[in-house]
């Protein structure tokens, strides 16, 4: 038998495949702002040649991106074979803003970038350097499928391209030769293989149930209860708001940047999470946009999906997803911000007391191993049911500065995507003492979209004032 290599697609990598439509766009992405001055030509344009080095050599270590989808037949379940005709430079891709550049320009491009689908028909990825950002600055736009990378796996491997020191220099990148892709008779063969062991994993768990009953009893009650768990909360709609409209093909991206040592002065005063102040301060800007918009407050019941990562230490740098969809309820009417983080925090609480977690990773085993469109209703479900009204999700990045072949990152402001009824995502990754704020929303249902960024700022700072205010008699 010749030599050939493939990877297949989990449940829930499948899923974000399949949600995609023409006006729902499947990407994750972030924008960052480097300095220019160590990648500026004699000429005073930016050396693109060295900077398609650099990602080039990141490509040996993250051999995902150089992978297009294929089906497997009579099934149709996809998966990943190299791309024998990957090229560079159609991924890796050139522009500059008009004079004066400033980041108003920048937002406008992101958006209209963000707003396109990728191609399917090659590597499900995109990087746009642009050059002409005052202050002497670049940007690098950079998007992703969701179901190559999650936003952990999606910042690791960005982070292979850079160090956390300025040393210019970059490992010269090896020759790339695709590997072979398999007959459409072994990956059929391969399919049905996989698809029996659910049955074999099921008799091994009956098994186990004979030498140790207890454990195994313990462990099914608890995956049992996670899923009951997940079907209440998704069986019981949200409010319909602004927010969750049909959304249309175009995209608004807008940014803000907060201090991490003022969010710690919010946790020490008022007691928390960095997410609990994180969904405390959302939570107050989106109730001011709603109040806004004449929505009552009476009865309304708002719920954010709050990703998690199940992803081990050992398996950073991993494409795929490992991340568990948890479901909050946001108090949006509470006006004090004192009040509003503490009912967040006993939310959160509730959250890492239940049982969500486990069964949502018993219905995406069952789904990666047999049942594929189980795992594709629940998803489905949770939109149609309108189970939230908005993502708020938060990924650590490093605390100390980061660099592109010498040049400093300044800034980086995430991107989560957007569901068919839900017209805003909010992304944020902590980096270098700051924790940057990405708003993703459909350009139509939010032209208001920096009315919110605004707000996000002076709830910030309410949150603040409470923390070193005494609380009042």
């Amino acid at each position: 038998m010749s030599y050939s290599h493939y990877d297949r697609l989990s449940a829930l990598d499948l899923t974000f495949l399949d949600i995609e439509a023409e006006n729902v766009h499947m990407h994750v992405a972030a924008v960052a702002l480097f300095e220019a001055a160590p990648l500026t030509r004699a000429d005073g344009t930016l050396d693109i040649d060295r900077i398609r080095t650099a990602v080039e050599s990141s490509l040996q270590a993250t051999p995902r991106f150089r992978q297009r989808l294929a089906w497997v037949p009579l099934f149709a379940h996809p998966v990943w074979v190299d791309d024998e005709r990957f090229n560079l430079h159609y991924h890796v891709r050139h522009t500059s803003l008009p004079k004066p550049g400033d980041e108003r320009l920048l937002k406008r491009l992101a958006g209209r970038i963000l707003s396109q689908k990728l191609d399917r028909g090659k590597p499900l990825w995109e990087m746009w350097v642009v050059e002409g950002v005052e202050g002497d600055r670049f940007a690098l736009v950079v998007k992703a499928h969701h179901c190559m990378v999650d936003g952990v796996s999606g910042m690791d491997l960005l982070a292979r391209m850079m160090r956390l020191d300025p040393d210019p220099t970059v490992e010269p990148p090896r020759a790339w030769y695709p590997r072979p892709a398999p007959s459409d008779a072994r990956l059929l063969g391969d399919e049905v293989l996989h698809r029996a062991s659910f049955p074999l994993s099921v008799l091994r768990t009956a098994g186990r149930a004979l030498t140790q009953p207890w454990e195994t009893l313990g462990m099914l009650q608890e995956a049992a209860l996670g899923v009951g768990e997940i079907l209440g909360a998704g069986m019981q709609p949200t409010s319909s708001t602004p927010l969750n409209p049909d959304i249309g093909p175009h995209r608004r991206f807008d940014w803000t940047g907060l201090p991490i040592p003022a969010v710690k002065e919010i946790r020490t005063g008022l007691e928390g999470t960095l997410n609990d102040v994180v969904l405390a301060t959302a939570a107050g800007a989106i109730g001011r946009l709603l109040a806004s918009r004449g929505v009552p407050s009476q009865g309304l019941r708002f719920r954010a999906q709050v990703p998690v990562s199940l992803r081990a230490p050992s398996q950073h740098g991993e494409a795929g997803n490992r991340v568990a969809m948890l479901l909050a309820e946001l108090p949006v009417t509470e006006p004090d911000p004192r009040a509003r983080l503490a009912k967040v925090a006993e939310t959160t609480r509730q959250l890492k007391r239940s049982r969500q977690r486990v069964g949502i990773e018993l219905l995406e085993d069952i789904g990666d191993r047999a049942l594929s469109s189980l795992w594709l209703f629940f998803a489905r479900l949770a939109t149609w049911q309108r189970s939230f009204n908005v993502v708020v999700t938060n990924i650590p990045g490093p605390n100390r500065p980061a660099y592109l072949l010498g040049a400093r990152m300044l800034e980086i402001y995430p991107l989560v995507p957007l569901a068919a009824n839900q017209a805003l995502g909010i992304a944020l990754f902590s980096y270098d003492g700051n924790l940057y704020w990405g708003f993703n929303a459909d350009w139509d249902a939010l032209p208001d979209l920096h009315e919110l960024v605004v707000a996000v700022d002076e709830e910030f700072e309410r949150l603040r004032k409470a923390a070193t205010d005494p609380p009042r008699a």
